[in-house]
């Protein structure tokens, strides 16, 4: 078995035809074929089933592409963890981020990471833990700091709570609800939602729920700030969204918070990653930036 192996197999499996990892790759399509089933005769099974539009992983396959990207995510971090140390500070830096740490860490963050390793190809994926988990698995994102959605980690993760956090309900600026004081003076309007549950309801219903109020209506559910930012300034629609919102520059005149007597409490925002694979020393500086960050963030709360 040798490393073109892990490659050649990855290549296939994320290209779901021989003819687009051969491209891919820059070698022969013929090539690749003798080579996998080399491989495939070696470990006594086939990798992949054969069909009319390309290829489809077996079980073993996919035991195997999932092997093969750890290994080679390791070979990288290897080799730029040996040039960063060497002063060559190139790279790929890969992070997972919720919009709450877009907003709340990346700003005072980005600046200074930038000034310590401007040859770093910074990768920032905006989302929630789940749907990044398989990528920390393997190595692919280096860390992710988003809410906490209350399903502990697998076990080669390792979880760590950075900043308890709190919750805002924002409007447009000049909504005709923006003197609101209460939850009450809200029910019955319309709400987007960024929930990071499988059930949007679950999390803003409670807040109705403990003080004896009707669910709201969930009239838009998004994942993404740009939506979220372009619901909320061209409609009427109310968003309970974590309070790093309210220091948002960009969106300063745009939204307008409504200032409620409730409580509203939000997940804290935790570090995921992987408990058994050392981080870069750029992926360290900008968690340690971040880290820093979130420092100030406790201190101003």
């Amino acid at each position: 078995m040798k490393l073109d192996h892990f490659e050649e197999v990855v290549a296939i499996a994320e290209r779901g035809s021989m003819r687009a990892a051969a491209r891919h790759l820059q070698i022969a399509q013929p090539a690749l074929t003798r080579s996998l089933a080399l491989l495939e005769r070696e470990l006594g099974a086939p990798l992949f089933e054969r069909r009319a539009r390309g290829v489809v992983a077996t079980p073993l396959g996919d035991a195997f592409v999932a092997r093969a990207r750890s290994i080679l995510t390791e070979i990288r971090r290897t080799r730029e963890e040996v040039e960063q140390l060497r002063g060559a500070g190139t790279g790929t830096v890969t992070v997972g981020l919720s919009i709450a740490a877009h907003l709340a860490l990346l700003p005072p963050s980005l600046r200074p990471f930038r000034a310590r390793y401007p040859d770093i190809r910074l990768h920032i994926i905006e989302g929630f833990y789940p749907t990044l988990e398989e990528r920390l698995r393997d190595g692919s994102v280096d860390f992710y700091i988003g809410p906490d959605g209350g399903a502990q980690p697998v076990p080669q993760l390792s979880r760590e709570v950075l900043f308890h956090n709190r919750r805002i309900v924002l409007c447009r600026a000049g909504h005709p609800l923006a003197a609101a004081t209460s939850l009450r003076e809200l029910v019955g309007e319309d709400w987007v939602t960024t929930s990071i549950t499988a059930d949007a309801g679950d999390e803003i219903n409670a807040f109705f729920a403990r003080h004896g109020l009707p669910p709201p209506r969930l009239a838009v559910r998004s994942q993404s700030a740009l939506t979220l930012l372009t619901c909320l300034a061209n409609s009427d629609l109310l968003a309970m969204v974590p309070a790093q919102w309210e220091r948002f520059e960009m969106t300063g005149k745009a939204l307008t918070t409504i200032r409620i007597e409730e409580e509203l409490t939000a997940p804290p925002l935790v570090l995921i990653r992987r408990s058994d694979l050392p981080l870069t020393p750029a992926a360290l500086s900008l968690l340690d930036l971040m880290r820093r960050a979130t420092s100030r963030l406790a201190a101003e709360s």
